[in-house]
């Protein structure tokens, strides 16, 4: 598993964390950073799923 989809991961629980605490404290600002977090550990999560495709690829792991 490439290192990106575990920062990914991290930086969803982060902002579903950040998400609900704005939430629940009407901070619109931390509510707002929780979506940018969630957002940006998406995106690092498919970046990882990318790079273990074509490391599999490239040992011939990949049998699609």
């Amino acid at each position: 598993m490439d290192k990106d989809r575990l920062k990914g991961m991290g930086n969803k629980i982060k902002g579903d964390v950040k998400k609900a605490a704005g939430e629940m404290t009407g901070d619109a600002s931390l509510e707002a950073e929780g979506h940018m977090d969630k957002a940006k550990g998406h995106v690092q999560q498919k970046t990882g799923e990318a790079k273990d495709k074509v490391r599999d690829a490239i040992d011939g792991k990949d049998r699609v």
